[in-house]
């Protein structure tokens, strides 16, 4: 494949890690179709960014301070639906991949083998086809397919977005004033949030709300 073969294809890329998002960016930029017009280092920013930037093709990393890449991933392709959205993680992880999915992306590679499938799957999401690390597939539906026959409802369903910042800020640390600041709501309605979400997810302390937000994919461990 040659420059004349296709358009350029602009990559807005997001990692909160400068070395990561420099090691990314080397691997897309030596490929004459690929070209980072546009770096972040948070899922906030990037949304900030796709504002600004014709791009054509997001890659998010999933756990990212302020916003995660599944979060933006919903923001942006609400905002730009003709965007493509490949989200990029260090976690084999199914899921992540099922959030991803329900996030609008369209793929999911693993760190681990980014100079090896991230190429191919930038060029599989403008070409609207999935694209997954090789070996997940089975694994994915066959544990996806073993939930359904247990009728086990992943939590993440049932929350509302409002109460997905709410459970990532309070797993953070943050306290309900800051939340109540950040979000522009009252300490009232924060706690009605957390009271919600411990009810929801059958959790008692934030302790447990921190666990549930790390195996959700809002926070780092």
């Amino acid at each position: 494949m040659t420059a004349t073969d296709t358009p350029v294809i602009r990559i807005l890329l997001a990692d909160d890690h400068a070395l990561v998002r420099r090691g990314v960016r080397l691997i897309l930029d030596r490929e004459p179709d690929l070209q980072v017009v546009a770096e972040a280092g948070d899922g906030a920013e990037a949304i900030a960014l796709a504002r600004t930037h014709e791009v054509d093709l997001a890659v998010l990393d999933i756990a990212m301070p302020r916003m995660t890449g599944l979060q933006a991933a919903r923001e942006l392709s609400a905002l730009r639906p003709q965007l493509r959205v490949l989200m990029l993680t260090m976690h084999d992880n199914e899921q992540y991949f099922f959030q991803a999915l329900k996030a609008g992306a369209s793929g999911y590679v693993l760190k681990s083998v980014a100079d090896r499938d991230l190429v191919a799957a930038c060029r599989a999401a403008m070409r609207d086809e999935p694209f997954l690390y090789p070996g997940a597939v089975t694994a994915l539906i066959r544990n996806y397919l073993d939930r359904v026959r247990h009728g086990e409802e992943p939590h993440e369903q049932v929350l509302t977005p409002r109460e997905e910042e709410v459970l990532k800020l309070v797993a953070e640390g943050h306290s309900s004033k800051e939340i109540a600041e950040m979000l522009f709501i009252s300490i009232k309605t924060v706690h009605r949030h957390r009271a919600n979400l411990l009810q929801k997810l059958g959790l008692r302390d934030r302790l447990e709300l921190t666990r549930y937000a790390i195996r959700a994919g809002l926070i780092e461990p």
